[in-house]
């Protein structure tokens, strides 16, 4: 082909190429002025638990998870997970280590995170048969006598704070104790406490409440869930909780954000933790009805 009928048709791709990626540029800042929340998508980390029922599982099952989707949609942003085992050094290996950015269910004012305004109060809770004894209070003389189940926290089964009351009056030859980790490579792991006063194995256990009130309505047998008394039991030794979610101390943020996505939200997450059976206390203590 001669160099002439080359040039001709250099003449006629050039422009055409040109007008094309004016088009092609126009319409992507197009898309920008149209969609522009597609374009600076913002996104939610949050740090969780992959089997940990009834706060969170890796199928976004959990109260927890639940509360998560409502901030992330009001905040507009992408809702993801870092999934961790919630043991020793969970803070450490996801929020610390950048990896997520939001931790919920943990207690208010937790000295290593800044925390939220609290969403809910709860207790631990005695758990018995509704055919067993109704016991109320640490005090009550029953409990010398009876088969009483308790959560062991951490790999090292540290005592719990309801093991410290109960030790503080003496009681401690009918203890059972129940990992709170448990068996991880089962579902639900928690779930064995609840399970052994529901099958007769012991008569009572003083559980985290919305462990247990969660739980409770999964038996086959009635189950009675009692808030503990006293729930503060001499200053050291708290056994109810304001909680709150969890963002590194310098998140301020973040922390503003969801401080009020929570109070806009209030009525809705209310009702997922009704859902989930978690018991509730005002702000005096006493049971929220």
């Amino acid at each position: 082909m001669c160099s002439g009928c080359l040039d001709g048709l250099n003449l006629t791709v050039r422009p055409a190429r040109k007008a094309f990626q004016r088009v092609a540029i126009g319409m992507a800042g197009l898309a920008l002025l149209l969609f522009p929340a597609v374009a600076n998508a913002r996104e939610l980390r949050v740090c969780a638990d992959p089997n940990n029922m009834p706060f969170s599982n890796a199928a976004g099952q959990g109260f927890e998870n639940r509360i998560a989707e409502i901030v992330a949609t009001d905040l507009g942003a992408k809702l993801t997970y870092t999934w961790w085992a919630q043991r020793r050094g969970f803070i450490r290996n996801t929020l610390k280590a950048g990896l997520c950015d939001l931790v919920p269910g943990t207690p208010a004012n937790l000295e290593m995170l800044r925390t939220t305004t609290p969403y809910y109060r709860s207790s631990y809770v005695f758990v018995t048969r509704q055919d067993g004894p109704d016991v109320t209070s640490f005090n009550d003389p029953r409990l010398q006598e009876l088969r009483i189940g308790v959560q062991l926290i951490g790999d090292d089964g540290a005592n719990s704070p309801p093991v410290q009351a109960l030790g503080r009056r003496g009681i401690v030859g009918h203890l059972i104790g129940y990992p709170v980790y448990g068996d991880y490579s089962a579902p639900n792991p928690p779930a064995r406490i609840v399970e052994a006063v529901a099958n007769g194995e012991i008569d009572l256990a003083v559980v985290w409440g919305p462990l247990a009130g969660y739980f409770a309505q999964r038996q086959k047998v009635p189950l009675r869930i009692t808030p503990v008394t006293p729930r503060i039991d001499g200053p050291q030794l708290p056994l109810m909780y304001d909680i709150s979610m969890g963002v590194r101390r310098e998140d301020d943020a973040l922390r503003g954000d969801v401080n009020s996505a929570l109070a806009r939200h209030k009525a809705e997450i209310d009702a997922v933790l009704a859902r989930y059976g978690v018991p509730r206390l005002d702000m005096a203590g006493r049971p929220a009805l």
